[in-house]
């Protein structure tokens, strides 16, 4: 028994570095990290891909990993990123094989699904990736709608702040409302996209930083509920909005900023406008 249990134990370890490997590629994959994606992989290592083509045949693709490592090196406007939704590993002594269920995004487009099998052995560095076949789909994808939100409000933070209107604009419904931290600034997307066009013509429009989020859903998860904190321009800002399902995917349907003053700087906001306390 002592030494099944040493056994499980050295089993365990592998097992989570094998995994801290996996996790390590995909951070550096969106990270555009290419020394780091690199450094996971044996010199010999081959990535493959089993797919059905446009004649319907299937067919396994075969490439070398400095390829994939090049394309992580290359400049590209929106992030490659695979979310991992299951693990499954087998070990046996240096060799170990990993099942990976995954969805890949481009920004925030779906574009794929499938599994990934990753082969690695055991060196005198850890565990390093020796080959990768995966397959891929474009239906039937797993998805978590948490993700999915974050995701999109993250993009259209960033879209504000790289001036890219046409992101910006695209991310919320048609008949989308933008309210601002100003009484009067209650537009719909369309009003907005016309009052702000100046301010997209610069390198920037805007730049505010999710500091942290909240998302609840209703039970049949098409419509959402979320509130943040930003770090903005004007300081602390908190914002909430509606979110709605789509057949292009979420959308923002309502938003609201509005800047947070600390309870005990109240008199001196209402000073700073022109209004005194309320009995």
């Amino acid at each position: 028994m002592p030494f099944l249990l040493v056994d499980l134990q050295a089993q365990s370890s592998d097992t989570l570095q094998i995994r801290t490997v996996i996790d390590e590629l995909f951070d550096a994959m969106r990270a555009n990290d290419s020394t780091g994606v690199h450094d996971l992989f044996i010199p010999e290592a081959q990535m493959s891909t089993i797919m059905v083509d446009q004649s319907g045949e299937t067919v396994k693709r075969t490439n070398p990993y400095g390829r994939f490592v090049t394309a992580m090196g290359t400049p590209h406007e929106s992030t490659y990123d695979e979310q991992i939704w299951s693990y499954d590993i087998q070990i046996d002594g240096p060799m170990a094989y990993a099942w990976t269920e995954y969805t890949f995004y481009l920004g925030i487009q779906m574009l794929h699904c499938g599994v990934n099998m990753f082969e690695l052995i055991k060196t005198s560095e850890g565990w390093r990736i020796s080959s990768v076949v995966d397959t891929r789909r474009k239906t039937g994808c797993q998805s978590n709608p948490e993700y999915d939100i974050h995701n999109l409000l993250n993009s259209w933070h960033r879209a504000a702040a790289e001036a890219d209107e046409d992101v910006f604009f695209g991310l919320m419904a048609e008949d989308g409302i933008y309210i601002g931290t100003d009484a009067t600034e209650r537009w719909t997307r369309d009003e907005m996209l016309e009052l702000m066009l100046p301010y997209f013509q610069r390198e920037t429009a805007w730049d505010f930083t999710p500091l942290e989020r909240n998302v609840v859903f209703n039970d049949d998860k098409d419509l959402a509920w979320f509130d943040e904190l930003l770090d903005t321009w004007m300081g602390t800002c908190r914002s909430s909005g509606v979110m709605i399902a789509t057949q292009d995917g979420w959308r923002i349907q309502h938003y609201h900023l509005s800047i947070a003053v600390p309870n005990d700087k109240v008199d001196g906001y209402l000073d700073l406008i022109g209004l005194e306390r309320k009995k």
